[in-house]
């Protein structure tokens, strides 16, 4: 694999959960501003993906569907999320 501008996670295949929490893993270990493109065809990725990356601060650049499966531009954030307040964690 060549070090091109983007890096490509293929999450094809893959069914709720594993898509975000495998683009989840994946943006915590890329560097800050960083794009990565995410291939999945869970029906559940187009919300999954979105959510989590609110959740984590990443920025979803483009969301596309292609060839039957859906391609996400998200370009890591610039700050860990740990740097924003965290909501009170539910009681119970």
């Amino acid at each position: 694999m060549g070090h091109g501008m983007d890096e490509t996670l293929d999450l094809r295949g893959l069914k709720c959960p594993l898509p975000a929490l495998l683009a989840k893993k994946a943006l915590g270990h890329a560097e800050p501003g960083a794009v990565l493109l995410v291939l999945a065809d869970d029906p559940l990725a187009v919300v999954d993906i979105p959510h989590m990356c609110g959740e984590e601060g990443h920025e979803v650049m483009a969301a596309s569907a292609a060839g039957g499966h859906h391609v996400f531009h998200i370009r890591r954030a610039h700050r860990p999320a740990a740097a924003a307040p965290l909501p009170a964690p539910d009681a119970g």
